[in-house]
């Protein structure tokens, strides 16, 4: 494998290809590392085998999407190995001297991995299974791994990963959900539903010929617990290691001897068990409600119970309402450092200290959505006089777990950058609980209020200094998919929400939250939703499902200018032959980016509602969901189906990035305040932080205008018309105005030609080859354009200084454009009169009576 590290302690490793193939794959590999992935607020451990501790460095693994995280919870850092396969992890394990880490995939044919902690590098790979990995471990030498399928694979193999062979595989009947290896390593255990079983390695390589032997294994002796589900299963360790220790489903901690046999059991009292963890001294057991048993391995003996995490559905413990806690999926033990990690139901991550038992800490705490996140709202610093001001770079997250995150990731705090958390919807039933997740949400402008939507079509309005409920308002029929506040130099707050109903509806606040006018133009659900312009010129454009983006412009209504009301008609509609996803505004607020089913971003004007470019995303991932520009309005952010993000060059659409990691499709983009990160969230419930480095910073500084806006560009015009002597024989007269050789010459996007640089070579080879003095009696230089040479000409000259000319439109630049008289013109005239019909010559009343042949667009 061939190594990529990334510099912020993310690594990536990219799988061999040819020298070929490498060759061409260069500049795509040094785009990529433009952007690093900085932390990962999230975690999709789904089972007691997605977690695992280093003994040696304290390094806590687990899986977040296609990226595992590794986490020292002492001093609160992050670093990451990013699968370049993009499939999710599902499994991982320690090697016993903590150099290596091995990995399982979910989906078709995924591989067992292994990898070197230090730098990431990819060290091994296997495939042999068909179907997802459930658990993985490494032999207690290290010198062999386990695999075991999921419940459509259920093969158990062995392999030896250095030489990448395997050794022995079997096929169990029932699926399997945790895996142990005993401390001589001469055998492991596998437990699963109704599945207790021993495997034997000294016996399978005895019997091994030229192929895989087959793996030789004996099933436990359950007793009357032959039905059971085991959900763990750990091997004893020091005065206990013949015994085997494990859990079911039904909250029973039963011990086998060495003989295969059960021999005691002890009832945890929970309602059910997920996992086990056995060291020397103590056995830890997983239970619902967050408990955490522990009991002594020699006798079974109960020794203490771990304390409780936070409380479910609540703010502060003070708060009323049922006790719930989550529950206890996986659990980890560092016997060095004395640290018990574990992961919950609701995907939070606690790592206690148990040096004293009686007295366990908290050293670690990570509280991460527990559903999908579909929104993402980045914030800077308050406005003075806010009572509870949190720091700068802080952003909120929206997920369907009725939650409202605050975050600032640049924090080292126990908490893991978790500032706030609000509870929306606490009083909901239970069976409307999923009607009030919240889909969308927007910050005022002075960032002291916050709108949300739902998917019951509910917009409340939250006062963020006391998480107070100001507004509660059933504004649409059904999912609320867009919110906008107006700009704070309109003169009055707006609030525009956009829905599945097709609707979009606009409320004043200044007026109570009175609705002012609803909007039905559209035939399908609405996906954007934006306000452009300022004072006196505002403007509303929304984006649908139904391929058309329509814009609206503002008045305040004449017999209702006290009170502040305001009314929107529609100016301008774009119908575009695709479905549209997304849609966002520059900074300038005078142009719209909408993303589209065809892989395309396309630009309109706000003022005219007319496409100014197009933008197409290189990767071949389908249809783009969402799209996002950065505040200089130099960089754009886009996300397709197939789960991958680009980053864009706003104005040459070229792709400068493409960092991957999440393992479902991605719901939200944005950049942060500094323009430093790009935060993006995904169905798996991860918000991953992308750190931009200093390359991509450069370009984005320079304000798009900045660039594209050039001197005073010299247009000219060739009006075809009779040959006519010039005035006299000698010398050709030098017409006055700037010469048009020297004027730079700038194409519609920015960026000149390839052609250019070509021509420019040549003129300065003739130019270094031509002799320093010409004679005045010289012949002019013949005429290089056949075209020229064939139709003689009439050279006039205008100049006039222009910005953006990419977005400006045919008639706008032609518009006050009158060609001068040929006599004029060569006379040196400055102040020259137009050529009319009362002059002998065509019409000129503008520029669209000129005939297509006799004008021409300059780059």
């Amino acid at each position: 494998m061939a190594e990529l590290p990334d510099c912020g302690g993310s690594f990536q490793a990219a799988e061999r290809k040819s020298a070929a193939g490498n060759k061409s794959r260069t500049g795509r590999a040094g785009r990529v590392r433009r952007v690093t992935l900085e932390k990962v607020l999230g975690i999709s451990a789904a089972s007691s085998s997605a977690l695992a501790s280093d003994p040696n460095s304290g390094l806590v693994a687990y899986p977040a999407g296609c990226v595992v995280v590794l986490l020292h919870p002492q001093i609160y850092k992050q670093k990451h190995i990013i699968n370049t396969s993009r499939k999710p992890f599902s499994a991982l394990a320690f090697s016993c001297d903590g150099r290596h880490l091995v990995t399982g995939e979910r989906g078709h044919l995924p591989c067992v991995r292994v990898w070197q902690v230090d730098d990431g590098a990819e060290a091994a790979a296997v495939q042999n299974h068909k179907c997802g990995v459930s658990c993985v471990a490494f032999s207690t030498g290290g010198a062999y791994v386990v695999s075991v399928g999921d419940q459509y694979d259920m093969n158990v193999c062995v392999w030896d990963w250095r030489k990448g062979s395997i050794l022995a595989s079997n096929k169990v009947s029932s699926s399997v959900s945790a895996v142990s290896f005993s401390e001589d390593g001469s055998y492991f255990v596998t437990a699963g539903k109704r599945h207790i079983r021993f495997w034997y390695l000294d016996v399978s390589k005895e019997r091994r010929g030229a192929g895989t032997a087959p793996l030789t294994g004996r099933s436990g002796l359950p007793g009357d617990l032959r039905q059971a589900v085991f959900s763990g299963v750990g091997c004893g360790r020091g005065p206990a290691t013949a015994a085997t220790y494990a859990v079911t489903r039904s909250a029973l901690l039963c011990r086998f001897n060495a003989g295969r046999v059960l021999e005691a059991r002890v009832p945890l009292e929970a309602s059910c068990a997920h996992s086990v963890e056995v060291t020397d001294n103590f056995v830890f057991c997983g239970c619902s409600d967050g408990l955490v048993r522990v009991f002594s391995p020699s006798d079974m003996r109960y020794i203490t119970t771990l304390p409780y995490p936070h409380r479910l559905g609540v703010a502060s413990p003070q708060d009323s309402g049922p006790i719930r806690y989550p529950d206890v999926l996986a659990l980890t033990f560092n016997p060095a450092a004395r640290h018990l990690t574990c992961v919950y139901s609701d995907r939070s991550v606690y790592v206690w200290d148990v040096g004293q038992l009686g007295n366990a800490k908290r050293i670690h705490t990570a509280l991460y959505h527990s559903a999908p996140v579909w929104n993402i709202e980045v914030c800077g610093e308050r406005s003075a006089g806010s009572q509870a001001r949190p720091p700068p770079s802080w952003f909120l997250t929206s997920s369907s777990d009725n939650t409202v995150r605050q975050w600032q990731p640049h924090a080292d705090i126990s908490s893991n950058g978790l500032l706030r958390i609000l509870y929306v919807g606490e009083n909901t039933p239970a069976d409307k609980r999923e009607k009030s997740a919240v889909r969308v949400l927007r910050l005022c402008p002075d960032g002291r209020r916050l709108a949300t939507g739902d998917f019951g079509g509910v917009l409340r309005l939250f006062d963020l200094d006391f998480l107070e409920e100001l507004v509660r308002i059933e504004a649409h029929d059904s999912e609320i998919l867009a919110l906008e506040f107006s700009p704070s130099s309109v003169g009055v707050e707006l609030l525009a929400s956009a829905g599945r109903d097709r609707l979009v509806r606009i409320f004043n606040l200044e007026r109570g939250f009175r609705l002012e006018q609803t909007i039905g133009d559209h035939s399908a659900p609405v996906v954007a939703v934006k306000f452009a312009g300022d004072g006196a010129h505002l403007r509303l454009v929304s984006c649908g499902a139904d391929k058309s983006v329509y814009f609206y412009s503002c008045a305040r209504q004449p017999h209702q200018t006290a009170e502040g009301g305001v009314s929107f008609w529609r100016t301008q509609q774009a119908l575009e032959k695709t479905a549209l996803h997304d849609m966002d505004a520059d900074s300038s607020g005078t142009r719209v980016a909408v993303a589209c089913q065809d892989g395309k971003v396309r630009v309109y004007s706000v003022d005219t509602g007319k496409m100014c470019r197009s933008l197409k995303d290189p990767s071949k991932g389908g249809a783009l969901l969402k799209v996002r520009v950065d505040l200089t309005g130099t960089l754009v952010a886009t996300c397709c189906s197939d789960k991958n993000i680009s980053v864009l060059d706003y104005r040459s659409g070229e792709r400068l990035a493409a960092p991957f990691g999440h393992s479902e499709p991605v719901t939200c983009l944005r950049f942060s305040a500094d323009c430093a990160y790009l935060i993006s969230a995904s169905v798996d419930g991860c918000v991953f932080v992308w750190r931009l480095d200093s390359h991509a910073m450069m370009r984005k500084r320079a304000p798009m205008r900045s660039v594209v806006a050039a001197p005073s560009i010299r247009r000219e015009t060739f009006i075809v018309g009779p040959a006519r002597r010039l005035p006299g024989d000698g010398e050709p007269e030098t017409p006055s105005g700037p010469d048009p050789e020297g004027a730079p010459q700038t194409p519609a996007n920015g960026t000149p030609p390839t052609w250019v640089p070509q021509l420019q070579g040549e003129e300065e080879e003739e130019e270094a080859a031509a002799p320093t003095t010409v004679p005045s009696d010289a012949e002019p230089a013949p005429v290089r354009n056949r075209w020229l040479e064939k139709s003689p000409l009439i050279f006039l000259d205008y100049s006039q200084s222009f910005n953006d000319t990419e977005d400006e439109d045919w008639g706008d630049e032609d518009r006050d454009f009158h060609p001068q008289s040929l006599e004029n013109h060569l006379s040196g005239k400055e102040n020259c009169e137009p050529v009319g019909p009362e002059d002998g010559g065509p019409d000129r009343r503008g520029p669209d009576r000129l005939p297509p042949s006799s004008r021409r667009r300059d780059l």
